[in-house]
């Protein structure tokens, strides 16, 4: 089986679309099959090109396997939503353009966050005549009218009847999360064409580890408590919330014994870092984006990861990935999102939950957790037995058996007797 795969996100970039991708495809192109995926030269979320690339109209490199082809785009920061849309708009014209030169397709799938490239992937599996399939890692435009990116009127009714004729026109949709599904069938989507296949955690990358001496050093975090949010600083993770915390606990009798690490890039980091200077935090400790090799070194300084979103009912369907990497790694969590994700941090007891956008919260738990070793080592040991349950391995084998399926499905059409 050919897949051909379209997602503006791929390694060497880390965020989870393109960590889930690459994962996936890896595993499918161990079981055997061929997987060409047409992405964009990485950028995320910077809107810097990475070294070594170009932002060019065609190259090719494969990846453990897997046929890469990287196609120009209009590039841009994670800011501003007509510069956000012209990307995801240049990238579906230039990944239909590239797919045409790609041979003997069997199923074309589009992720999301953004639907343009699911437009793109029925497009392309409209004239190559093979089934589409969308998965849907996010209820798009509707997140992006819940972070205030985008306001309601002529436009948005415009994007939520093609994200409706979307998934009216796909062979299959594959969602991330069970509350995702729900959604599509009180939508009128036929619930036989939706499958779940949740996020999850490579194994072989995040296990549990000895924190990095040399990195604690430099860090200055020798004898702290480290608490952490890895990830993109959007708009809508809210991470003011946690500066909020990081003064409480700066205020506290026991805060000098406490470290707060945020890593990564985004819209609202600048704000942040002006933020910090302005509560004069002095346990904070801001780091930019690391490789993917790189990420889990530093996901092993933590004694405990933050986990948060705006408060919002549409993020009460959403189940951040970096929850699962948490359980690989045995990093009890803080997690500051209600809903399906909330369950599975209760259900496998991996986690304290906090209200979303609540400091006095999240500052309690993180006293909690330092305070009674004998919960934190449960709730440690709970994270590693947990993590098999989401094994990417797994899910890409689960995913894998759909597509087939689909296309088994097809050529007994194609091939049926006339009557």
């Amino acid at each position: 089986m050919h897949i051909l795969f379209l997602s503006d996100n791929f390694l060497p970039e880390t965020n989870a679309p393109a960590s889930r991708t690459f994962e996936h495809c890896r595993e499918w192109v161990k079981a055997g099959h061929k997987v060409t995926v047409i992405t964009c030269v990485p950028n995320f979320p910077t809107g810097k090109v990475f070294a070594g690339y170009r932002n060019k109209l065609w190259q090719k490199e494969d990846m453990d396997g897997i046929h890469v082809i990287r196609v120009w785009s209009y590039i841009s920061a994670n800011e501003g939503f007509l510069k956000r849309a012209i990307d995801y708009v240049s990238y579906m014209i230039t990944a239909i353009f590239a797919a045409l030169f790609v041979r003997k397709v069997d199923i074309v799938i589009g992720t999301s966050p953004q639907f343009f490239t699911a437009c793109a992937a029925y497009i392309v599996g409209a004239y190559k005549r093979v089934p589409f399939v969308f998965e849907l890692r996010d209820l798009w435009p509707e997140s992006i009218k819940a972070v205030g990116a985008m306001r309601p009127g002529r436009l948005l009714r415009v994007l939520e009847h093609l994200e409706l004729f979307l998934y009216r026109r796909a062979a299959k949709i594959i969602c991330v999360t069970h509350s995702f599904k729900q959604v599509l069938i009180m939508r009128g989507i036929d619930p036989k064409k939706i499958s779940v296949v949740t996020n999850g955690v490579d194994l072989q990358r995040f296990s549990p580890r000895e924190k990095d001496t040399q990195l604690v050093s430099d860090l200055g975090l020798s004898g702290k408590f480290v608490a952490g949010y890895i990830g993109t600083h959007g708009m809508a993770h809210a991470l003011e919330t946690v500066l909020e915390a990081a003064k409480l606990i700066q205020d506290h009798p026991n805060g000098a014994q406490f470290r707060i690490l945020l890593l990564g890039d985004g819209a609202k980091k600048n704000d942040l870092i002006a933020k910090a200077k302005e509560l004069k935090l002095n346990n904070i400790l801001f780091l930019d984006t690391v490789s993917k090799d790189e990420v889990a070194q530093y996901w092993g300084l933590l004694d405990t990861a933050i986990i948060h979103l705006r408060r919002t009912k549409l993020f009460e369907a959403v189940i951040p990935s970096k929850l699962f990497e948490c359980m690989g790694m045995g990093i009890p969590v803080l997690h500051g999102v209600f809903g399906e994700s909330a369950e599975i941090v209760r259900k496998y007891d991996v986690g304290l939950v906090f209200e979303p956008q609540n400091a006095a919260q999240l500052c309690t738990h993180l006293l909690d957790l330092y305070a009674h070793r004998d919960r934190y080592d449960t709730l440690r040991q709970n994270c590693i037995q947990a993590a098999p349950d989401f094994d990417r391995l797994t899910l890409a084998q689960q995913l894998l058996i759909s597509l087939q399926t689909l296309v088994n499905d097809k050529h007994e059409q194609v091939h049926s007797p006339i009557p």
